[in-house]
């Protein structure tokens, strides 16, 4: 190469090394402020500091162990090499590399060390844990070792070993060219084929290759017991692996030993040849076939198949026990539940449970929120909204709530220009909260947080309140862009606020006031943010000034990844209103997938339902085997606060990671504060790992589970079965039987295997701030429906069905759906089902809950359509005291209305009776009405669709009066306790009054 075409070499190597370097230290720098401003430093540090130990150190080793045996194999090369064509080609080669032979050795094992450093650096977790990990105080049931050497010593090992292999296996072959080129190794000529020296160095890496084999059959020993071998699919060591298998391991470690013995003696002390060692290797060979693979599998199949669920079943049973005490299931409570009551039973209507059933659906109510609380058109509550629970009026019970978040595909092309994005339209506004079971016109109940008066008349939100001292919202699940606060005036506003009533602009500007965010007042920070995002309105703009902050890294669930790299964190962040301020919640979990005999699950699929990609994060792809809700973490919404708060107190994994980076990480249990305690909620994707572990590990009994007769399986979506979206899980705050009082919990049915029938019911709840697993199990012979089955009934209702075709409204409305709750009660199970109806010509309109589908039993004899939960349960009752009488024919039972006409079922062909007096005048009344509610909802204009809405409901009632006066009875008053959803525009709960 000339010389210029070496400088041009050099010039680019250069440059592509100074912007690589350059790259890397500004992330590094500015990781650094980020963690400085949420006091985490200690994790920054750690991590850094300890991938480039290893980096260094495995990098190092590898490089000098790889040039140390290049370096020894030139050094033993032969002073005299005999002639021949093959040493006359080599010469070249010798020429070329051994005036440069220190070059050609440093460069090559550099490249091999860096690449060795690069895989190293990764494994900082396994190393962190290796070296502050401690002990589990529970035993594997084979080796009798504790179960902390497996999480926290075997993977770390397993990877030195891995390494140590690698760096013997480079050795060999780099040493085996060295040897070659400068003649110690010869293909031709006279005499040997490999010279004394030569001979030496390399039986000696071969044996020292041998006894890392034997060091390994160790280790494979205990990780039989990580593997899948048990039938059926468990993981674990088996009959064939304990009585097979780890006495072969140990078998051929003896023999490796004295293999590589063997290798060095025969070669250099003794016959110095190959023939021996090479006999030696062949016979390591052929034991490793005939000890560690042919016996073990004559031992299946001639002693363990013949009778494989009677010799499996002890190491069935480990794998049982191993896989509920690693997910936190040993101490799942299990109670039977008979469900024999299938008649709706007299006090159904005053039970707590029945009336607390959630009806407001968290998915399908984010667009009503979102129309009626956003105030401008770029607020957002994203895509699902959050359920908690809240005490206002000395009551608890559960609410809806949603963030008001800025939405940046929301923004018009002029608001997304540099300045406005990034440092006008800065901040969300508000906690949004709704009562979970109360709705107007179709629409939540708000209790705080409103804004606007674009609500249907008669409609308006609680005076109840959720106090929230600091609304603004700087950091969300929306904030997905840097955002600059802060100025020098403070009369210079830029920010926008919450919108005033006066609609006064200059109180709609704000200037941030808070903690959060890093400081860019100097001219070399906003260089190096500049550089950073690409932008050079860091240094170029007016609106970036000495006062100005950056904020970056605002979405609460990145935030506690970044400063908890070692937690897996749930899904589904929710925001809660906690001293006055706005805080996002998050679980973080701390898994391993070295427990052994325990079953490996892959987090993402175990976690995958219906809401998935719809608000709620997928998990990563991991395969674990050990799962806890160790961590509890906040996300201040004002001022992006990180904190981490222990909540299992006795994880040895979160012990482990606590001391790795100075012992003061993570909050004590016991400091954590009680009004955020309130708000902790049984975590979502930890609940799905364990519902899905139940539907087989909750027999626990190993011939049972060998058959798999009774196992279940968690059903589909009941309103979409054929999407093989799996049911997701609902908050509850309700009482059921076994427990002493309303809990706020998770809950979920399950199905026998293949079969759609419910077989269980599974809730997730604390109990004095610890979390607890409760199962009731229906009996075998039991027909109670599970939800698909439950839906198709309901919704195949002859009197249901026809309410719901009008309510379709010919295909200008969409019916939806909502979460369908089981409820076991008054020794039955009572289902509930709200159903949402969206205009079909206005695609952004938010659905509107307009009836309730309820059913009692089996799910198919008493089945209403009601206007609300109250009226639902009378009805249900009405249906359950006419069948108790003989007064009602379960034909009809679907009829919602619990007057005279329930047991006419048989008469369906038969003209309805002509209607006379004021009965007609009522009947004339509701057809004009319903007229009037489908002219409105075709014209969109929501305020005279409220309008038309409300005097269906008058007209409705007056019908509902006459009808009863015509037939002797006393009218029956207003059911709903609280403002009712009226009937739907192409809907009649009752029989056409018109005929």
């Amino acid at each position: 190469m000339s010389r210029r075409g070496r400088v041009t070499v050099g010039v680019l190597v250069g440059v592509f090394l100074l912007f690589t370097l350059l790259g890397w230290g500004i992330d590094a720098y500015t990781d650094y402020l980020w963690f400085n401003e949420v006091d985490f430093v200690n994790v920054f540090s750690g991590v850094l500091l300890t991938r480039l130990l290893l980096f260094l150190v495995i990098g190092a080793v590898v490089a000098l162990v790889i040039a140390g045996n290049l370096y020894l194999a030139y050094r033993l090369r032969p002073m005299l090499r005999p002639h021949s064509a093959e040493q006359a080609t080599l010469e070249r080669y010798r020429m070329i590399i051994a005036p440069r032979l220190g070059t050609w050795i440093t460069v090559l094992t550099l490249i091999i060390g860096f690449f060795a450093g690069l895989s190293a650096q990764g494994r900082w977790k396994d190393w962190m844990l290796f070296r502050n990990g401690g002990s589990f105080g529970v035993q594997d049931p084979e080796h009798k070792v504790d179960v902390g050497w497996y999480v926290f010593d075997y993977p770390m090992l397993r990877y030195v070993l891995g390494v140590a292999f690698t760096a013997v296996v480079l050795s060999v072959l780099g040493a085996l060219a060295v040897h070659y080129i400068f003649g110690g190794v010869r293909l031709q000529g006279v005499g040997d084929r490999m010279t004394t020296a030569a001979r030496a160095h390399l039986t000696s890496l071969v044996a020292l290759f041998v006894l890392l084999k034997a060091v390994a059959y160790v280790l494979d020993r205990r990780a039989l017991l990580l593997e899948q071998h048990v039938s059926p699919g468990l993981y674990g060591a088996g009959y064939t692996d304990v009585n097979a298998l780890l006495p072969a391991k140990e078998i051929l470690a003896y023999i490796s030993i004295v293999v590589a013995i063997a290798i060095i003696v025969f070669s250099n002390a003794w016959m110095r040849n190959l023939v021996w060692p090479g006999v030696s290797l062949a016979l390591l060979a052929i034991s490793a076939v005939a000890i560690g693979g042919i016996y073990p599998l004559a031992v299946q199949n001639f002693s363990v198949k013949p009778s494989l669920s009677e010799k499996e079943a002890p190491y069935i049973q480990r794998s049982i026990d191993a896989t509920r005490q690693a997910f936190g299931l040993e101490n799942t409570e299990v109670a039977p539940y008979r469900a024999n009551n299938v008649v709706p039973p007299g006090d159904l209507a005053s039970n707590t449970s029945a009336q607390n059933a959630r009806l407001i659906d968290p998915q399908l109510v984010s667009q009503a929120f979102t129309q009626s609380q956003q105030s401008r058109g770029f607020y957002d509550f994203g895509a699902k909204l959050d359920v908690d629970r809240y005490t206002i009026g000395g009551k608890a019970a559960d609410y809806v709530v949603g963030v008001r978040e800025i939405n940046d595909d929301k923004l018009t092309t002029q608001q997304r220009n540099w300045l406005n994005r990034h440092t006008v339209y800065t901040h969300g506004y508000g906690l949004v909260a709704a009562p979970a079971n109360q709705f107007c016109g179709g629409l939540p109940v708000f209790v705080s947080g409103f804004l606007g008066d674009d609500r249907p008349p008669g409609c308006s939100s609680s005076t109840e309140e959720i106090k929230v001292d600091q609304p603004r919202v700087y950091y969300g699940e929306q904030s997905s862009e840097y955002a600059i606060v802060g100025q020098a005036d403070e009369n210079r506003k830029v920010e926008f606020d919450r919108p005033q009533e006066d609609n006064n602009a200059g109180e709609e500007l704000y200037t941030y006031t808070g903690e959060g965010g890093v400081s860019i007042g100097s001219f070399f920070r906003r260089l190096v943010f500049a550089i950073k995002n690409t932008e050079s309105n860091f240094v170029l703009s007016d609106a970036v000034n000495s006062d100005s902050k950056l904020m970056y890294i605002r979405e609460p669930r990145e935030r506690v990844e970044k400063v908890a790299p070692f937690l897996t964190i749930d899904g589904d962040p929710y925001p809660a209103a906690v001293d006055g301020r706005i805080v996002w919640i998050l679980d973080g979990y701390t898994t391993s997938n070295s427990y052994p005999y325990s079953q490996k699950i892959n987090l993402a699929s175990e976690t995958q339902d219906e809401l998935t990609g719809q608000g709620q994060f997928a998990l990563a792809r991991d395969d674990v085997n050990y799962m806890r809700n160790s961590v509890k973490a906040t996300v201040d919404a004002y001022d992006g606060t990180v904190k981490l708060y222990e909540f299992d107190d006795n994880d040895p994994v979160l012990k482990a990671w606590n001391k790795a980076f100075g012992g003061d990480l993570i909050v004590p249990k016991a400091d954590t504060p009680a009004s955020l305690e309130a708000h902790f909620r049984y975590p979502q994707d930890l609940f799905k790992v364990q519902r899905n572990l139940l539907t087989r590990f909750h027999v626990t009994d190993p011939q049972a589970f060998f058959s798999g007769q009774d196992f279940w399986q968690v059903p589909n979506a009941p309103d979409a079965p054929s999407s093989n979206q799996k049911q997701p899980p609902f908050y509850l705050n309700v009482q059921l039987p076994e427990q002493d009082q309303t809990r706020f919990q998770l809950t979920a049915g399950v199905t026998p295997a293949n079969r759609e029938n419910l077989a269980a019911l599974i809730s997730g709840s604390y109990v004095d701030n610890k979390p607890k697993i409760e199962v009731l199990e229906l009996p075998d012979q039991a027909v109670t429906p599970g939800p698909v089955q439950v839906h198709q009934k309901m919704t195949s209702n002859s009197t249901a069905r026809q309410q719901l075709t009008l309510l379709s409204n010919n295909s200008q409305s969409q019916v939806l759906y909502g979460n369908l709750i089981t409820l076991p009660v008054e020794g039955g199970v009572l289902y509930v089902e709200p159903v949402y109806v969206r205009p079909g010509n206005q695609e952004n309109a938010a659905p509107q809950l307009q009836k309730i589908l309820m059913s009692y039993g089996d799910g198919g004899t008493y089945v209403v359509l009601a206007d609300n939960l109250k009226q639902g349960l009378e009805q249900l009752v009405t249906q359950g005291k006419q069948a108790q009488s003989g007064n009602s024919n379960t034909g009809n039972s679907g009829n919602n209305n619990s007057g005279n006409n329930s047991g006419n079922s048989g008469n369906n062909n038969a003209p309805p009776p002509a209607l006379t007096g004021e009965l007609a005048t009522a009947a004339a009344a509701v057809d004009k009405a319903i007229a009037d509610v489908r002219s409105a909802q075709q014209s969109g204009d929501f305020a005279r669709y409220g309008q038309a809405l409300q005097a269906l409901e008058t007209a409705m009632n007056n019908f509902e009066a006459a009808r009863n006066a015509a037939a002797g009875a006393t009218p029956a008053p207003n059911a709903s306790a609280t403002p009712s959803a009226p009937a739907n525009p192409s809907g009649n709960p009752s029989p056409t009054p018109s005929g």
